[in-house]
């Protein structure tokens, strides 16, 4: 059977959340939720000021979200993806808390855990939307077993590299090549800070647009009122031109 894993070649990514949109989009991940990540660190040495690590559930051996949900809602499949079964899933949180990677969150319409799961869907194998669109070419997914796919020759040809938090006891098989930055993952929100910005923003331009729609809407109101009075005054002056004129006939037939 295959043994699906992605590996990711941090130094490629310049950061165009391509990968990001593509997930939500495919996957119907609520806006302002995320399945995938990529986190930024200062670095003197980048011509921009940062260096980006792109990220997703590591899909671990022996996972300690699966150790923590109490109705085996989630597992480790033999296809080395890490599942959740949404129709056992309880909604308890106990494997959101577990995970070190913080890569799983509580949709907000069903409840229930949700993660990446390499866009399994109805086909598993299939490449993940993340892994399509990229630019840079900087994930690449496939199965290790198979000594003919790119992700094995990669593999082989490049250092390994596993992100590990301290004290997790975490065995990712998402993997780094050479070396990535940072060395440890954040303790807080796995989503990069331009991404986190588009929600208040989105908010800003809304009221914005309401407040010029409201004045577009009040100028209109305005002309409409302006004309209706100004269709009145010639109204009037016409019915007072016109009373004038008969005045002056009759008093010339006098």
């Amino acid at each position: 059977m295959a043994r699906y894993v992605m590996v990711i070649d941090s130094e490629k990514c310049m950061d165009c959340k391509a990968c990001i949109i593509a997930c939500q989009q495919r996957n119907q991940v609520p806006y302002g939720f995320y399945r995938n990540w990529v986190h930024e660190t200062d670095s003197k040495n980048s011509p921009c000021g940062f260096k980006f690590q792109p990220g997703a559930c590591m899909h671990c051996d022996d996972p300690s979200c699966v150790r923590a949900c109490p109705t085996g809602a989630t597992w480790k499949s033999k296809d080395g993806t890490v599942e959740i079964d949404r129709s056992r899933c309880i909604g308890c949180g106990s494997c959101i808390k577990a995970c070190p990677y913080h890569a799983r969150f509580r949709h907000p319409v069903t409840g229930t855990a949700d993660k990446c799961d390499y866009c399994h869907g109805s086909t598993p194998g299939q490449t993940p939307a993340c892994v399509a669109v990229c630019p840079m070419h900087c994930r690449i997914f496939g199965d290790a077993d198979d000594p003919s796919s790119e992700v094995s020759k990669v593999l082989a040809a490049r250092k390994a590299v596993h992100i590990v938090p301290l004290g997790s006891g975490a065995k990712p098989t998402l993997t780094y090549l050479d070396v990535t930055t940072p060395s440890e993952l954040p303790a807080a929100s796995t989503t990069s800070y331009p991404v986190e910005a588009i929600r208040p923003l989105s908010k800003g331009v809304t009221w914005v647009g309401g407040l010029v729609l409201a004045a577009l809407t009040g100028t209109f109101v305005r002309q409409l009122v302006k004309s209706s009075e100004k269709e009145d005054e010639e109204i009037a002056a016409e019915t007072k031109a016109a009373s004038s004129a008969e005045t002056h006939d009759k008093e010339d037939n006098a």
